[in-house]
């Protein structure tokens, strides 16, 4: 089914004002995100190479501290768990969550690994390239038993869990499968942006939110077919079938880039919704954004079409901003008309 309509804007309203009152705990793989800006005029005598004048740095949350930041920016409390190193970067990351309210007390130190680092160098608005620091391997059993030990603690006051895989090892099997179950014995929602080149056991999860490329290599086949309504890609129905049948995700959101996005629901057919997005400057964290809104928005009481419509909303405003970018609740009201 292709989407037709638009929720009423006090509908939409309405369910943006209750984000105040949700609380999400987001798990993952936490990054420093260090942003070089600077102006390109000349190539390097030696080498053939841009060479940057530098201006500015910025910081900000990456990864799962994205996430977190999507879920404060709506107006929402964010909780955020992961895995620090005992490192300059971490106190600096600590210290930024905290300007931006969300709360990092669940962040856990390993002096084993060092706090991931995504050094981005930019000029006239294209990243010219990007530096990274990190440790990839798995967290260590006794790291992840204080991390679940920490969420089953919040997860009494908590409406909704996000872990967000990036494949740097602090989402392991065994810590999906211990936040699953916290999470079943609760009766809270738990969503999952996937990444197919860290296999996981995904069943059963209330959301998964792979884009196109992700979402083919999920269901293990080749992205061989392109239609510009998604209902009729047979490949991509394919795929769809498979992995509901196979993952049984109570929902599943993929988002297909100017495609849109299609939602897909246990016992329903797909349903797609065209993007909204006018210019895109920059997809950077636009799939944080996605997951954040959408888990919100089921949070707050809106349908599983309604969260679809919003978290599009919202994906279609951050990609029109240069970085990666968040947005607001009165931008996503405003988004729908008065």
């Amino acid at each position: 089914m292709k989407s037709s309509r638009q929720p009423d804007p006090a509908a939409i309203r309405a369910i943006t004002r209750r984000f105040a009152k949700t609380r999400v705990i987001v798990v993952g793989d936490v990054m420093l995100d260090h942003f070089l800006w600077g102006d390109v005029s000349r190539i390097s005598p030696e080498a053939p190479v841009p060479v940057v004048d530098y201006r500015r740095e910025s910081f900000m949350p990456g990864g799962a501290g994205n996430v977190a930041r999507n879920i404060a920016e709506l107006g929402a409390r964010a909780e955020l768990l992961g895995v620090v190193g005992n490192d300059p970067a971490a106190a600096q990351l600590k210290s930024i969550l905290k300007q931006q309210g969300i709360d990092s007390s669940g962040l856990t130190r390993d002096g084993n690994r060092q706090t991931s680092r995504k050094i981005r160098v930019v000029a006239h608005q294209q990243q010219v390239v990007r530096v990274d620091r990190e440790t990839r391997g798995d967290i260590s059993s006794r790291t992840e038993k204080r991390l679940l030990d920490k969420i089953a603690k919040r997860l009494p006051e908590s409406d909704a869990v996000i872990v967000c895989d990036y494949g740097k090892g602090v989402v392991t099997q065994s810590l999906l499968d211990g936040i699953r179950e916290h999470c079943r014995a609760r009766g809270v929602w738990l969503s999952l942006d996937p990444k197919p080149v860290h296999r996981l056991d995904l069943s059963r999860l209330s959301l998964i939110t792979p884009n196109r490329k992700e979402f083919f290599a999920l269901a293990e086949l080749p992205d061989e077919t392109r239609n510009d309504n998604p209902l009729k890609d047979s490949n991509l129905m394919l795929a769809a079938k498979r992995l509901m049948s196979c993952i049984q995700p109570a929902m599943m959101l993929v988002t297909l880039g100017e495609l849109g996005m299609l939602l897909c629901r246990r016992d329903e057919k797909p349903f797609h919704i065209p993007t909204v997005a006018q210019e895109v400057f920059d997809v950077s964290g636009a799939g944080d954004t996605v997951i954040a809104s959408f888990t919100l928005a089921v949070a707050g009481g809106a349908s599983p079409i309604e969260a679809a419509l919003i978290s599009n909303h919202a994906a279609g405003i951050v990609v029109g901003k240069v970085g990666t970018a968040t947005v607001t609740p009165a931008e996503l009201a405003a988004s729908f008309g008065p």
